[in-house]
């Protein structure tokens, strides 16, 4: 098999990230239709995306554990039917429980799928290049909002909302399940015998839940913690914020989009300087720019603002969020990635699960949305002095690494 065949697994993974995140985060656009029209509350609604992101967090540590088992391509196509049906049984939910199982249940079970086994795919094909490859994949995501929204949004007008969730639900189908296929492991030979000067060297750890315990995992799963708790509210909230200083709805809404834009440039941007500076750097680097973006937000009030420092927070989260698995890689063997980033993938959930729900409290209660970024920026800096305790990268021989093994340029 082509040494370069990873490269038709990262735009596999791009295409899939992008239409299976982009169903699931769809949620806003369907608020205020499904709300006129069966009478359910929005923050009963809202709920639904919260359940999802707890759900998927710890579906997420699931999903990447069975990976390194049986392989990426069977568990995406394991979460893509229940990606199908979450949202089948979504689109005809009469009952607002019905649709939090359906929404946040389902959906958010099949959403932490996709991270944890591309990703750890994606790294087994790479050995240069490997920052700038997992932030490609990564793409898919931050497409999402910018592709699948706006389609969603248009079904609904033409259609309807239960008419465009049940379109959404098969073209998920009809996108993800062809390009599953093309996602396979990295060929591997067999493993030398250990020979006595690599013998007396550290070892990285063998199994999923000895890597688990490891300092270097505790701290790369707290930094990804508390990135996201950092900006999850500032995303969720911002719009809400830009419409109480003036903005129109569609405006304020375009706000999103410019963060999304401006994220795809920092995945391409941040994945190449990773691989010329080194991943902890970048990331260091990013974290204090997130914190920064977030503090600036109470003194925003324009609209023109708000698009300066949406491309300046889209630039910074959307470059740092696929550069952990990259560094996790430098810890870890490929045996075990699926299990380390499927915590990951718990861990900064749980973190995006804080924000709008603390955000909205702090709104609630204080009158403002300042104290939300300036609680924010907090987070944001603790998680980048967090980050200055990453272990350096070992120097000693990777015990997984095979002369012959296959590296895409």
């Amino acid at each position: 098999m082509s040494k370069h065949y990873g490269w038709v697994i990262v735009a596999a993974g791009a295409l899939i990230t992008c239409v299976a995140m982009g169903a699931m985060f769809a949620l806003p656009v369907y608020l205020q239709p499904m709300a006129e029209d069966t009478g359910w509350s929005r923050a009963g609604i809202s709920a639904a995306m919260t359940v999802g992101f707890i759900v998927m967090g710890v579906s997420g540590f699931g999903w990447g554990t069975l990976s390194d088992r049986i392989g990426a391509r069977p568990v995406v196509l394991m979460a893509t039917v229940l990606l199908g049906a979450g949202l089948l049984l979504g689109s005809q939910a009469n009952d607002l429980l019905v649709f939090q199982f359906a929404y946040g249940g389902l959906v958010g079970a099949a959403g932490g799928a996709y991270f944890a086994p591309i990703i750890s795919t994606t790294l087994g094909w790479f050995d240069k290049n490997r920052s700038l490859a997992v932030s490609l994949v990564s793409i898919g995501g931050g497409i999402a909002p910018m592709v699948i929204t706006p389609f969603a949004s248009y079904l609904i007008e033409a259609n309807g909302w239960r008419s465009a969730m049940l379109s959404i639900a098969i073209g998920a189908l009809i996108v993800i399940v062809p390009a599953a296929l093309l996602i396979r492991r990295a060929p591997t030979l067999a493993e030398p015998a250990p020979t006595p000067s690599t013998a007396a060297q550290p070892k990285r750890a063998s199994t999923g839940w000895s890597a688990l315990r490891t300092p270097q995992f505790i701290v790369l799963a707290s930094v990804f913690f508390l990135c996201c708790a950092a900006h999850s509210g500032p995303i969720f909230h911002t719009v809400s914020y830009a419409m109480i200083c003036g903005a129109s709805a569609l405006a304020a809404a375009s706000i999103y989009s410019v963060e999304g834009l401006a994220g795809l440039f920092g995945r391409l941007i941040f994945g190449v300087l990773a691989d010329r500076l080194g991943v902890r750097k970048v990331i260091v680097g990013g974290l204090v720019l997130q914190a920064v973006g977030i503090y600036t937000y109470i003194y925003v009030s324009e609209l023109t603002q708000f698009y300066a420092l949406a491309a300046v927070l889209g630039l910074a989260y959307g470059g740092v969020m696929p550069l952990y698995s990259v560094l996790a890689r430098d810890y870890f063997s490929p045996r075990v990635m699926g299990t380390v980033l499927g915590g990951m993938v718990m861990t900064s959930s749980i973190g995006m699960a804080f924000g709008p729900v603390g955000g909205g409290w702090l709104y609630d209660t204080f009158g403002t949305y300042h104290w939300l970024y300036i609680a924010s920026a907090g987070i944001g800096i603790a998680a980048a002095a967090l980050a200055l305790a990453f272990p350096a990268k070992k120097k000693d021989v990777d015990e997984d690494q095979v002369p012959g093994q296959p590296v895409a340029a």
